[in-house]
């Protein structure tokens, strides 16, 4: 453990810093873009799934594309109704993420390393610097995980691991607890899912505990949408209570149909690797979960007005 530590916790620290920055660069280049499309694309329930999804891709963050959301609120450039569609398109967004880290690149991280180093460096516009910046943090991220990838390695010979994770196999709450807390700590669901198709790729978790790690993942990043609701209008707060309700909603359901969950994405990726099958169960349990969730949208926006309303009523 000596040896591993080091390695995986700094693969770790690189990958949540280089999403941190890679999604605030990001918002720096495109938010005035974010703001003309949020403006004229989210009175259709539709429509505003549709852009969290394509904003969480571009942003890389689905917390970061939330938070925008209600900073919007909070301006009064966008309503509660319009943020609902946003919250659920930004859960089906990040799970692109989870396909990159699945994919075998972290050795051609290198790569956008040095041409977004140099962009930075030699580039005269700034707005070249800033897809440079944008570039080199992209590395950065599949570098940190390249890293871990490596650390975890010896982790195979590991009595003590392997008894740790058998208990995380076999317990499907303390698996959903787990990844409910490492999120918290490390306050990216992406990293806590990327952590368990790492594992997946060195063959040192089973398709079950990786699936009650990302379960546990999506409630865990409710906590800095939460945090960002602070001192914030109602609407804002409900748009925080909201992400809160849906994340939880779904994992209810995830956990009470957990083996058919299983069984159904071992169908459809049966012929894929491991951490293929996590990161395929991660966009496949997003997607479902927008669609079974669609019919009670009228009926939790209903709720959180009735318990939040916009203006209280005179005595």
């Amino acid at each position: 453990m000596i040896e591993i530590l080091p390695l995986l916790l700094g693969g770790l620290l690189l990958f949540i810093y280089a999403i941190s920055r890679l999604s605030k660069t990001m918002q720096d280049i495109a938010t005035e873009k974010a703001k003309r499309i949020i403006a004229k694309y989210t009175d259709s329930l539709v429509l505003s799934i549709v852009v969290g999804t394509a904003l969480t891709i571009l942003l890389g963050s689905s917390s970061a594309v939330i938070i925008l959301a209600i900073v919007f609120i909070n301006a009064g450039t966008l309503r509660f109704k319009q943020a609902i569609g946003i919250i659920m398109g930004a859960n089906i967004g990040t799970t692109f993420s989870s396909q990159l880290i699945a994919l075998d690149i972290g050795k051609y991280a290198v790569i956008p390393l040095i041409v977004g180093l140099a962009m930075e460096f030699f580039a005269r516009g700034e707005t070249a610097k800033r897809y440079g910046s944008a570039l080199f943090y992209f590395g950065m991220l599949f570098f940190g995980l390249f890293i871990m990838e490596r650390s975890v390695v010896p982790l195979r010979d590991s009595v003590v691991f392997e008894e740790w994770i058998t208990h995380i196999d076999q317990n499907l709450i303390k698996g959903t607890l787990v990844g409910g807390l490492i999120t918290l700590i490390v306050q990216s669901s992406s990293a806590t899912v990327g952590m368990a198709i790492v594992l997946g790729k060195q063959n040192l978790i089973s398709l079950a505990g990786g699936l009650a790690i990302m379960l546990g993942s999506e409630l865990g990043t409710c906590s800095d949408t939460l945090i960002a609701t602070i001192k914030g209008s109602r609407q804002a707060i409900k748009a925080g209570l909201f992400h809160l309700l849906f994340n939880f909603t779904t994992i209810i359901i995830g956990l009470l149909v957990f083996d058919h969950f299983l069984n159904f994405v071992l169908r459809v990726s049966q012929s894929q690797t491991l951490d293929n099958q996590i990161a395929n169960a991660h966009m496949i349990f997003n997607i479902v979960g927008v669609m079974v969730f669609l019919p009670f949208v009228g009926m939790a926006e209903r709720l959180l007005n009735y318990w939040l309303p916009d203006k209280l009523a005179k005595v």
